[in-house]
């Protein structure tokens, strides 16, 4: 077989290019050139195996110790009670929205449980992250800072410290000397993901990696790096707004259902124990049309959100339709519902929908609230603010369905909510200080609410 030489390889078809090109000139697939540098005379690559011979699943021992707590409630909560010895965690999310805090925070608590901490910065020195650690309060003597990017003077430090957790941030400024490309390219970008995961698993140490995004909110760097590393987290929020929200895409060890909340303060990130309060806060003050509430599912959280809908003529010729923090084309769908069902004539007016917090809501439980709220303005009728709906809308205008209803009523009912209208099934429950009204139709819930 003939050496590998310095250059551009296809991962497709195997081509070989000495400089990087858009598409193969092989097999004419699109961005899938990865760099690859000659390796000596006698090198191999190192591996990630044990060595140990092949086992019967029943002899292979199970995973000894157990789950490293960070120290964050809402946290432990993603990852599906801690984090576990030896795996690999990727935290991505856009510039400025908190991810070396968090990350900064867990390593604080963490060490001041009595476990060793190394924390690697390529983007600040070291006294600059003091400087943030001192306002958040996260100084103790377990964490050692560690301003540095090139990836073997990083192994030499894990292997002359011997943490329990390894914070690199980020993986785009690492760079590793076997490949001679810059620090973020493709072929860095993997090949330090790699030695990473090897680093985790042979000394069974937590590692947290922080990667940046791209202009469409995905992780940058090869694709090859979300199916190599065990779990992988997003960082959401907006700016302007104090609300953060962690979601799990990716957990070889737990759910990827759940979420985790927080708060951004002068102090750091802070737990939101309750976000259905939360996002409520100002709900309960008015009454005005277009404001409809509802119970949604986030994991096995049930969260109660505000959808608020704004529906007027139009100047123009082509009406406006914008929605932020739910789905356009749902959307779409429920005024075409609305128009056919109901006779609500929408299509010369200007329709926006938006979820207040800056939370988003993907389930179509949420189908009703989004149809009542835009029904509501469009009407200039009240929905009476201690009114809680949840159903999915069908195109023939049937009310279908929910799951985990038992939930979402009584996060209704704690939260005083006076009234709940639901869709017709079976497993409704009844719950002490909330009337809970089952509806069939669209028809039937707009007389309830709107006669």
């Amino acid at each position: 077989m003939p050496a590998r030489k310095t250059g551009y390889y296809c991962s497709a078809c195997g081509h070989f290019t000495p400089r990087w090109l858009g598409r193969c000139a092989g097999c004419g697939a699109w961005n899938t050139y990865v760099e690859e540098a000659a390796l000596p005379a006698g090198h191999a690559r190192r591996v990630t195996g044990t060595g140990d011979p092949p086992l019967p699943v029943t002899e292979v021992s199970p995973v000894d110790g157990q789950r490293l707590s960070t120290g964050m409630a809402e946290l432990d909560r993603v990852l599906g009670g801690g984090v576990v010895p030896g795996s690999l965690v990727l935290l991505g999310g856009d510039p400025g929205i908190g991810k070396s805090t968090l990350l900064l925070q867990v390593a604080g608590a963490v060490g001041s449980a009595g476990n060793r901490v190394l924390y690697v910065s390529g983007e600040e020195s070291t006294r600059q992250i003091k400087l943030r650690a001192d306002r958040l309060g996260t100084c103790c003597r377990e964490l050692y800072l560690y301003a540095e990017t090139s990836l073997e003077a990083v192994e030499e430090q894990v292997a002359s410290i011997n943490p329990e957790l390894l914070v690199v941030d980020s993986i785009q400024t690492m760079f590793g000397a076997e490949i001679a490309s810059a620090p973020g390219s493709v072929g860095q970008v993997r090949e330090c993901t790699t030695r990473l995961m090897r680093l985790a698993k042979e000394r069974s140490i937590c590692v947290f990696v922080v990667g940046h995004v791209t202009k469409e909110g995905m992780i940058a760097g090869p694709r090859v790096m979300e199916h190599m590393v065990d779990v992988v987290l997003y960082f959401e929020g907006e700016r302007h707004q104090s609300l953060r929200v962690l979601r799990s895409v990716k957990n070889r060890f737990g759910s990827t259902n759940e979420i985790g909340v927080f708060e951004m303060s002068g102090s750091g990130l802070r737990e939101v124990a309750n976000p259905s309060s939360f996002f409520l806060a100002d709900h309960g003050r008015r009454d005005v049309a277009g404001s409809v509430v509802v119970p949604v599912l986030e994991g096995t959280r049930p969260l109660l959100v505000e959808i608020q809908a704004l529906v007027c003529p139009t100047s123009f010729g082509v009406p406006r339709r914008m929605t932020a923090g739910v789905d356009y084309n749902r959307t779409a769908l429920i005024m075409a519902v609305l128009e056919k069902r109901l006779g609500l004539m929408l299509g010369n007016c200007d329709a926006y929908v938006n979820v207040v917090g800056g939370v988003r809501i993907v389930e179509p439980a949420a189908d009703l609230g989004i149809a009542l709220a835009l029904a509501s303005s469009f009407r200039d009728r009240v929905v009476e603010g201690r009114t809680a709906v949840v159903g999915e809308l069908g195109l023939t205008g049937e009310i279908r369905p929910v799951t985990a209803v038992e939930k979402r009523i009584r996060e209704a009912a704690q939260l005083g909510f006076a009234r709940c209208v639901v869709p017709r099934q079976k497993d409704v429950p009844a719950e002490a200080g909330l009337e809970t009204v089952q509806v069939a139709t669209l028809a039937e819930a707009f007389s309830l609410l709107f006669s």
